[in-house]
């Protein structure tokens, strides 16, 4: 029974990113180095919000109070990540004229697509989050028993679980917002303001999960969810025509338009 949890939580959590990093980021070199780049960065916001929590010390005990800055510590290394990128990309540009073929390739995911950019970067900073956030379940529910861990509520489990995956997938979504709107051809501010302020939001109702307000916290977080999926999808180009266009050819309906 434990064993099956155990693989439960883990293909809830984080099983959807898996195919997501295998069939869209790992067939690509440079992909996977922005992966794992973006996944260290992550780890160096978490690094930085460990030393603020060890540093004051009277309030070691409060999660809230940790919580606020460990969304801002993390929004800036998002911030950062992106102007190394930029950099990068300045860099790469000087090397094209002598680039081979297969390095022009990346070079076109790079400096043409700043939005496969940013959900490279989205899903290496969401799984990074998402390991870290849901390791300390998979350790405690290892076995032999564990539905209701310690006398609590047996849903905790469940509930950690999809709010992980939420988390993992808004990671996503706020990385491609974030790139977009920091681009110099579409700079907004208001949506670097929600991506903040929505990662404040989620961030915050985790804390309902100590009165084992657990329906509190997934409706909210799976609306802000589906808000930044279709918000992502229209700063990536998407619309309803297209997606109308794509559902008819596979349904093999599809009629080009005529000229």
């Amino acid at each position: 029974m434990a064993f099956m949890e155990f693989i439960g939580v883990i293909l809830i959590s984080v099983g959807p990113a898996f195919w997501l990093l295998v069939f869209t980021v790992a067939n690509n070199p440079l992909k996977i180095i922005l992966f794992i780049a973006a996944a260290f960065f992550w780890l160096l916001s978490l690094l930085f919000c460990s030393i603020l929590w060890i540093a004051v010390v009277p309030l070691r005990g409060t999660l809230a109070f940790i919580v606020p800055f460990a969304v801002l510590i993390q929004e800036t290394f998002r911030f950062l990540y992106y102007l190394l990128l930029k950099k990068a990309k300045q860099g790469f540009l000087r090397l094209s004229p002598s680039a081979s073929a297969d390095d022009k390739d990346s070079l076109h995911i790079l400096t043409r697509n700043p939005h496969t950019v940013g959900y490279v970067a989205g899903l290496g900073f969401g799984v990074a989050s998402g390991v870290f956030s849901i390791s300390n379940v998979l350790v405690a529910i290892r076995g032999p028993g564990s539905v209701g861990l310690y006398g609590n509520s047996p849903n905790f489990i469940l509930a950690s679980s999809f709010f992980t995956l939420c988390f993992v997938l808004l990671h996503v979504c706020w990385s491609v917002i974030m790139h977009h709107a920091l681009d110099k051809r579409a700079r907004n501010y208001y949506m670097i303001a929600a991506v903040v302020g929505s990662h404040m939001l989620v961030s915050c109702l985790s804390l309902l999960d100590i009165k084992e307000l657990y329906a509190a916290t997934l409706v909210p977080a799976y609306l802000v969810l589906a808000a930044f999926t279709v918000c992502t999808f229209c700063v990536s180009g998407g619309s309803f025509s297209n997606l109308q266009n794509l559902l008819l050819r596979r349904s093999g309906n599809y009629e080009p338009p005529r000229a």
